[in-house]
Parts: C-alpha cells; sequence; structure tokens
C-alpha cells in the first residue's frame, strides 16, 4: 500500500489518480498512525518550504517520515515534497527540513532572458542510474513548476537534471529516499513510469 502524505499542501487528488491509473492501492494519510501498514510513501507538495515543515511539524510527521526512511520502506518527494527531504532552505529565512538527502534549498540562478518561477515542460537528462528511473531511455519530458532547487551536498545524490540555463537538479536518490523537482503524475508516459518504477521497488 502507498501512503500519501495529506498535510494540507499538495495535489493530492491528482498523485492519488496516477496511482489509481497504475492499480497501486493508496490512501491518504494526515496522521503518523496511518503509516502503519504502508510499503512506500508519497510527500507531495505545492507551496513554501516553512508553511510545508510546520504542517508537517504539526502533524507529527517530521519524526515519523526519518522513521520511515530508517526503516528501509521506500520514500518518494514530489516538487516542494522533494525539497522537504533536504537538511535546510533559505526559502523565506533560514529553515529546516527532514534531512533525508543533506543538502540545501536554494532560488533557481536561471540563464540570461529566463524567468522564474520555472514553469512547463522541459526535458530531463538521467546522469545517474536509479531505480525510479528505469526505462527512461531517449528523450524524457517532465512537467515543472517551482521558483527553489534542491543542491545536496553530495552530488552523487543527483541522479537527474533539466537545464534551465544551468543544469538544475531534477531527481534525487539517497539509499531507499527519492525525489523528483518535476510533477510525475502531470507528466504523461513518463512521469507515469516513474512512479509505477518507484511502486515496484521492494
Amino acid at each position: 500500500m502507498v501512503a500519501v502524505i495529506d498535510y494540507g499542501m499538495g495535489n493530492l487528488r491528482s498523485v492519488l489518480n496516477a496511482l489509481e491509473l497504475i492499480e497501486a492501492e493508496s490512501r491518504l494519510v494526515d496522521t503518523p498512525a496511518g503509516l502503519e501498514g504502508a510499503d512506500h510513501v508519497v510527500i507531495p507538495g505545492v507551496g513554501a518550504f516553512p508553511d510545508a515543515m510546520a504542517a508537517l511539524d504539526e502533524r507529527g510527521f517530521t519524526e515519523a517520515l526519518p522513521q520511515v526512511a530508517a526503516s528501509g520502506r521506500p520514500i518518494l518527494g514530489i516538487c516542494l515534497g522533494m525539497q522537504l527531504l533536504a537538511s535546510r532552505s533559505s526559502e523565506y529565512g533560514e529553515n529546516r527540513g527532514l534531512d533525508l538527502i543533506p543538502g540545501s534549498v536554494e532560488p533557481i540562478e536561471p540563464g540570461s532572458g529566463l524567468r522564474i518561477p520555472h514553469v512547463g515542460w522541459n526535458d530531463v537528462t538521467v546522469t545517474r542510474l536509479s531505480p525510479i528511473l528505469e526505462g527512461w531511455n531517449g528523450e524524457v519530458t517532465c512537467y515543472f513548476v517551482h521558483s527553489y532547487e534542491l543542491r545536496p551536498d553530495n552530488p552523487d545524490a543527483v541522479t537527474a537534471t533539466t537545464d534551465y540555463g544551468r543544469p538544475i537538479t531534477a531527481c534525487v536518490e539517497r539509499d531507499n529516499v527519492f525525489g523528483a523537482q518535476f510533477h510525475p503524475e502531470k507528466s504523461a508516459g513518463d512521469g507515469i513510469r516513474l512512479l509505477r518504477n518507484f511502486v515496484a521497488i521492494a
């Protein structure tokens, strides 16, 4: 069963619909107790980092999610959910994150003439093999909406990038913790393949 974290911020219905499309059993979870029996955990998110961390903390997830990671169960952060995996963020001041992917969340520094936020479809390049990117051969295009990016302390944590005047982190991995900066649930076949790969991880 896939537990989708409901902390009041995120396009939950789109994520659930995508999981239903791949015939994955899933449910919304708004308390840590709901994580019991979950084989996989998804952290969606849309909005500001400090608001999201406050909401997770209020519901007890800032303690529960590191415990889930330590148990070996796969975790996938989507968009803001990926950024929450970081150690810290500079969005609206200094903020602590879940520290599951050591690193910082910083404003995108785009190339000349490019606007922030980065919104729309963009090519994604795989830089390192990852279970969630299995079968991503050739041209891959995904849908992005973000103004900040996760910059891991260890560059090897980056498994895919997108170009926005320079390479920007698109996917990360550390052990059983994964992240996608784009929205796989809105990225057609390539995004659905990523979700299918995630759910298939033992």
